[in-house]
């Protein structure tokens, strides 16, 4: 995600002109000239609202959605990062080598191990997504360009086709697959998943410029997720609907859920707000989802308990 936001070469040709490469020209003439006379330099205004624009035109290029928005917020799942969250405060997060069950262990390291998780993950991505943008700047000068009309004309009705043909793909293997284990590992999941892209790309547009300080719709797609997962979570822990039903609940937590909500985006959001709103935002989108999941998934842990999953 750093990566995408901060390159500059491959959606150079932006809907056939390189309006940014213009600017950049413009504002490094112009530097030049107030150097030499010895004023005040306006370049880095100029270069500031330039990359802004650039950016903004970015999110309207349907390959560079697909990459940041389908992609990039697809492989992160903030749903799942809250849930071991919960698991690591309440002690449900199973140790390798330990076995099946977790170790019984004084509360205080239980609260440790929630801190960590919190920590490490918003840590972690943060430098990840700096180290994307330190990795575009360096290599712009042998990243290529995508030529305007091979994007148009080729790529994305290429991955239209391939889009639509994985997604029938998974639903036919759901139907008639070749191991029956597959559906829970990966082609219920599969299905589910664009769905939950889709909403996440839709609750971004209507919801994300209701306030400037605070996005919207990636809080209530994150925490709409959270939910979501929390009950098909618990509803798999109950001894009842079978194999495949557990099968199918694991496909809503991995797929619709892991799609729906994004960590990539979250912390894009955070790195890109003032430093005030992006304290609030952050805690609040963990503090609140955190706390959906304590009712949801609390609920039944600490009352009749979890039995173990049917598949």
């Amino acid at each position: 995600m750093g990566f995408l936001a901060e390159d500059r070469m491959l959606f150079r040709n932006e809907w056939g002109t390189p309006t940014y490469d213009r600017v950049l020209t413009r504002a490094k003439k112009r530097n030049d000239e107030e150097s030499a006379s010895g004023s005040d330099s306006t370049t880095g205004i100029d270069l500031a609202a330039a990359k802004k624009a650039y950016l903004a035109t970015k999110k309207t290029i349907p390959l560079y959605i697909g990459l940041a928005t389908g992609f990039c917020g697809s492989f992160t799942s903030f749903s799942t990062f809250i849930r071991d969250v919960f698991l690591a405060m309440s002690n449900d997060i199973v140790a390798p080598g330990f076995g099946t069950t977790a170790q019984s262990r004084n509360g205080g390291y239980s609260f440790m191990a929630m801190l960590a998780v919190i920590i490490t993950t918003v840590g972690l991505s943060l430098a990840g997504l700096v180290f994307g943008a330190h990795l575009a700047i360096a290599t712009e000068s042998i990243i290529p360009s995508i030529p305007y009309n091979v994007a148009r004309k080729v790529l994305d009705p290429l991955f239209v086709l391939l889009g639509w043909g994985c997604w029938l793909g998974a639903v036919l293997m759901s139907i008639f697959p070749p191991h029956d284990q597959w559906r829970g590992q990966a082609t219920f999941a599969l299905v589910f998943a664009p769905l939950g892209c889709l909403a996440r790309f839709y609750l971004a547009i209507y919801l994300n410029g209701k306030m400037a300080s605070f996005p919207l719709g990636t809080f209530a797609a994150n925490v709409l997720g959270t939910a979501v997962l929390g009950m098909a979570w618990d509803v798999a822990h109950i001894p009842s609907g079978g194999v495949i039903g557990c099968q199918v609940l694991q496909g809503v937590e991995d797929g619709f859920c892991g799609c729906l909500t994004t960590v990539s985006t979250w912390v894009a959001e955070l790195n890109s707000l003032r430093r005030r709103h992006s304290y609030i935002y952050g805690a609040t989108s963990v503090v609140v989802s955190f706390a959906v999941m304590v009712l949801i998934m609390g609920g039944l842990r600490w009352t009749d308990g979890w039995a173990a999953l049917l598949c």
